[in-house]
This record gives structure tokens, sequence and C-alpha cells, in this order.
């Protein structure tokens, strides 16, 4: 099966080919055959959206010859991954965002967008670790997990303080063997009907098992696990655990998201001619006839294009193609309309004056401390951070609260935020809190139980049009970040396939999983 919205794809093991340090089971993805460059009279993209999958979208393009202009409706591009400028109280120049997020060596694509600007992703600063506590005082770590699967999930067992004797014994083990051999797209049809926590009490995950490795994950989706749909769980316990051998550690920006990620690729699109637009927020999206397509901008004239890649956030497309009258056809517009946006999640950051003990990791998970679902210690990685820690003798911390409920008293949220870090970090409790910045947001896809069929692909109704974004469904193994990247080159392939031009070749991690062992016992639960 190909993926969804690319049907000149092939796929095929990774062996043999060129790896930059891959998983050598990871596997390749090749476009369709074409012709290296567009040659004369090249048509005109608009990408409407600057973040992962806007920009990829364009890169794609205009490596290819194709004339390329992106529409962003905020000052700064990266999408969810965007940096703004701040002024601290103490006249402080530094860089807000919406918080930290972890560049797992899995994210094959991403990283290829990134190697764009710097091919040996020195923006990029490997975490020692990746450690989750209970309020319990359980404490679990991925550092001395084996990386190759089976010994990836069998050591997290086997080392996890969350796996007592007496609780495997409690467990349903046939009901744990899908997780054994996940496949891509199957698992949506098997799995999707149920929710993420219905599926875990069936298998009688020990509790704290369940708090510290998994809910970690349905987290990640800013959703509820009563909410999500078990197949997008089952596809990150494949990502991570069982489907590769990459692990579960990663790599955190060395800079502020624009210095370390936007500002030097961005010069490199402008080297292709891309004309790059912030503050340009695209009103509608009108199809011609005769073909191409009408994009109307707030701020300045109707231009024409010749295809569109809509690179937008749940609600943006929502609002976009709802403004755009027919755009799509009816069962389309109606499944873009359903699609619903995750609870808010809050970011807190903390310029504090005075340092953590230096023995806090650069990031924690959390569980059981009230919203609190991490911590950062930004001057651990951040240089920005670390140099006003340096200055001044204090350190930057960074709090994130997930699936907020939307009825939530902020301030009250805010203040529980700051007293969780209290208990977590006791020394924080004396600090003074030189500033401090919260960033509400509520603008991440949520995957429901059953919403899998709904979800856009790639291709639209209409073939000069195309959706690109994590929202999107690809029928691959590839998740948040990764999924907004390969979705943007999915979308820029398949307008050059339309053109008779050859895309970008892309990576994933297996399809299914990757150990006959467990495949064979996987067969045992009938799946």
């Amino acid at each position: 099966m190909t993926p969804a919205g690319w049907p000149g794809a092939r796929r095929r093991p990774g062996p043999g080919a060129p790896r930059r340090g891959r998983d050598r089971r990871a596997e390749i993805l090749l476009p369709a055959p074409g012709s290296r460059l567009i040659g004369a009279d090249a048509p005109h993209v608009a990408v409407v959206g600057g973040g992962i999958a806007g920009l990829a979208a364009a890169t794609g393009l205009a490596e290819r010859g194709v004339r390329v202009t992106v529409h962003e409706r905020e000052a700064q591009f990266g999408g969810r991954l965007a940096g703004w400028p701040v002024t601290l109280a103490d006249g402080s120049h530094a860089t807000m965002s919406r918080g930290f997020h972890a560049f797992f060596r899995q994210y094959y694509n991403l990283r290829g967008l990134l190697r764009r600007a710097d091919p040996g992703l020195t923006m990029l600063r490997a975490l020692p670790d990746y450690p989750l506590r209970h309020s319990e005082g359980l404490y679990d770590s991925f550092a001395r997990v084996p990386r190759t699967p089976p010994w990836s999930a069998l050591g997290f067992a086997a080392l996890s303080p969350s796996f007592g004797l007496r609780d495997m014994a409690a467990m349903n083990p046939k009901a744990a063997l899908p997780l054994l051999d996940v496949r891509v797209p199957e698992v949506h049809h098997d799995l999707d009907g149920t929710s993420a926590w219905d599926y875990l009490e069936g298998i009688g995950f020990p509790a704290a098992a369940r708090h510290l490795a998994f809910e970690v994950f349905s987290r990640s989706f800013f959703a509820d696990p009563r909410e999500l749909s078990a197949a997008e769980l089952a596809l990150m316990f494949h990502i991570y655990f069982l489907g590769s051998s990459e692990g579960l550690l990663f790599d955190v920006p060395a800079e502020p998201f624009p210095a370390a990620l936007w500002d030097p690729l961005a010069r490199y699109l402008t080297g292709l001619g891309v004309d790059l637009r912030t503050g340009h927020s695209v009103d509608a999206v009108t199809p011609h006839g005769d073909g191409g397509l009408d994009v109307t901008c707030g701020d300045g004239p109707t231009r024409h294009y010749d295809a569109v890649v809509l690179a937008l956030d749940t609600g943006g497309l929502r609002r976009l193609v709802g403004a755009s009258a027919g755009l799509g056809d009816p069962p389309w517009r109606r499944r873009v309309a359903r699609l619903r946006d995750a609870p808010p999640f809050l970011v807190t950051r903390l310029w504090l004056d005075r340092p953590v003990a230096a023995d806090r990791p650069g990031f924690l998970g959390t569980s059981g401390y009230g919203g609190l679902d991490n911590v950062s210690v930004l001057d651990r990685w951040e240089g920005e951070a670390a140099r006003w820690a340096g200055r001044t003798g204090g350190s930057v911390v960074e709090l994130h609260a997930y699936a907020v409920d939307p009825a939530a008293d902020r301030i009250r949220e805010q203040k529980d935020l700051l007293a969780q870090l209290h208990r977590v970090y006791p020394e924080t409790g004396e600090a003074r809190i030189v500033d401090q910045r919260h960033e509400w947001r509520a603008d991440c896809p949520l995957f429901t139980v059953g919403s899998y069929e709904d979800r856009p692909t790639v291709r639209t109704p209409h073939q000069d049009v195309m959706v690109a974004g994590d929202l999107v469904r690809t029928d691959l193994p590839v998740a948040l970040m990764e999924r907004a990247a390969t979705s943007g080159f999915l979308a820029s392939n398949a307008l050059l396939e339309r053109w008779g031009v050859r895309g970008q070749t892309l990576w994933t991690v297996p399809a299914r999983g990757r150990s006959a062992l467990l495949r064979a016992l996987a067969s045992r639960g009938g799946g």
C-alpha cells in the first residue's frame, strides 16, 4: 500500500542505500520518476503557512525550479516552533516561544529539511537522558535502555521500577500482542475505534507504567488518553520502541528556534528564489475553471497561482476552506469542517534569580504533579538561556501543561504549575522570579476515537491543491513534527509528479514490526 495522497511512491528497505547514520532497517520512499528540474516557464505555487510543513513543501518545490511564494500570517516562520523577541524586566533581550520540542533521531525527513541550511546539524545538541518521574517516587530513565528492538522494550520493562513481577503477572498478554507487530496503515483500521485509555485498561498495564510509559505519549498529542485514538498510541509505541533502533533519546536546538532553525533555512530558501512573506494572512483560495487558483490576502491584491499548498493548523484550515467557496467538493469540505482542536495547553517560562540544583536534568517528564507534564532547565542546553544565567547567576525554567480543561481558571492553572515546580524541584521555592511569560494555545489537532478516515490526505479533490501538516493522514509511520515535514515533502512531490519532475526521496521507520520473533508472537493474538 502506498502513502495516502502519493500514488507514485515506491517503498523499499533501506540497506544498501546512503544512510547518514540511520537505522539500517529504515525504509526509503522513492518518488515517481521524472526530470531533475522543471524546465522553462516554471509554474508558480503559493504555500499558505510557514511552519514545518509549509517550509518543507517550499523546499521540495524550489529545489526543482518551481517559483514559490510562502504566505505566513504571523510575523515569524516556524509555526508551533516559532520564536519572537521579548524584553525582560531586568532589561535583558530574550526569545520566547511556544515551548520545548524534542528532535528524535527517527525524524529523518525533518532532519533532512534542516540539513539544507546546516548539513552537519550542528544546531542540535544531544540530551544525555529522557527521565520520567512520578509523584509517588518512581523514576524511569532511557539512558541505559538498549536501542534495538526487541531489547529496547524488554530492557525498559526490566529496568523500570513501574513493572513489578506481581504487576506483570496480572497483565493480559494476549491483548498486548498487537503492539509487538504494529503495521501501518492497518493499525488505524484495527484500533481507531478504541480510546488509548480503554486499550491500556484492557491490557492491564500497571498504573504507574501506564502513567510513565504511555500517558507521556498520549499527552504528546496534547490529548487526554480517554479521547485519543488507540491507533495513535500504538503508532507512537512502534515509532519509538519496537519499530526503530533509534531509541528514545533526542536532540534539542542549541539556540532559540529562529536563530538555530528558521533564519538559516529562510536564507537557504531565499537563495533559491523563494518569496517569503510574513504578516500575510490568506483570506480565500478560489479555483479557476480554466486552471490555477486565485489567492486573496487581506492586506494586498489577489494573486493568481498555478497551484496551492495549504500548510495550516486545524483551525486555520477549517477557516480558510469555509471562506473559500468552490474549493474541493462537498464531502471533502464537510470532513475539513469536522476537524477538532486539542484542548488548550500552557507553556510557562520563568527567569529565576538563582540556579536549580546542579544535578537536575535538562528535561524531565512528570506524572502525578497536578497539571504539570514536564520541566525543562533551558540553561542546561540553550545558548541564549545559558548566557543569561551566566550573567545573572540565575536559571531559566520552562513548564508545560497539556490538555487543560477549557473551562479552567487560567490564572489558577498558572499558579498551580508554579506550585508543582516547587514540589519537583524544591530549591526553586526560594527563588525570586525575575520575569515570567505564560503562553496559552489551543491549535493542535485532536486525533479522537474514530476520526482517522475523516482526516484529510495530502491530495484533495482539486488537482492543484494539496494539504500538509501534522493533521494530515499520510498512511506512514510518522507523527508530530516528522509528520509535518513528511507531509510537506509529499505535497511538493505530488505537484512535481503532475509536472513530470522527480520529487524528494523520503525515509521512515519500518511500516511494520521489525522483529521476526515479535511478529510471530503477535500472530498468535489473531492480528
